[in-house]
């Protein structure tokens, strides 16, 4: 049976651990869908970090943008993160929010016809001040819109505030 949990709050709120102790308590061997493109070296440092922390029992993807070519049936699936997965298809299609917006649903809605336990780790990056820059209120507008079309899918939607999961749906 398909189930689709939503975890999502601020940097550093503790969404990736909680995500991924998790996904260990509802199967010994989840799978781990990263769609983390390595911008530059800090960012290899903090995806190296979310490395090390998982053991031998995760099976590891590294995947982008293009999710639903993985088959994932009857198995629990952290995606780690939607804010990124977004991220790769803004900037591939020239930050124009709509068209962004149009392929990153349907390629959730084709990946999520499997029948697994989906665990989608998201930011609430709307939460903070207004951006100066266009580009990045542009992106805080794909990206809101993005996670509230997955919390209307989910089963459960918790946030994470200073490492607590508060649960909202």
């Amino acid at each position: 049976m398909r189930r689709i949990i939503l975890i999502t709050g601020g940097q550093r709120s503790g969404k990736s651990s909680y995500a991924e102790k998790l996904a260990l308590s509802l199967s010994p061997t989840p799978v781990y869908i990263a769609t983390s493109r390595i911008w530059d070296e800090e960012f290899r440092q903090r995806v190296i970090k979310h490395q090390e922390r998982r053991g031998p029992e995760w099976t590891n993807i590294e995947e982008e943008k293009e999710l639903s070519r993985h088959q994932v049936k009857d198995n629990v699936v952290l995606i780690d993160c939607v804010t990124l997965w977004c991220t790769n298809f803004f900037f591939d299609l020239d930050a124009d929010v709509e068209v962004a917006l149009q392929a990153v649903k349907q390629e959730f809605d084709n990946f999520i016809r499997q029948d697994a336990t989906f665990i989608f780790v998201t930011n609430e990056i709307g939460s903070g001040a207004v951006s100066e820059n266009a580009i990045q209120r542009r992106f805080t507008d794909l990206q809101g819109w993005m996670n509230q079309y997955i919390a209307s899918k989910a089963d459960q939607v918790y946030l994470m505030v200073s490492g607590i999961p508060v649960p909202i749906k």
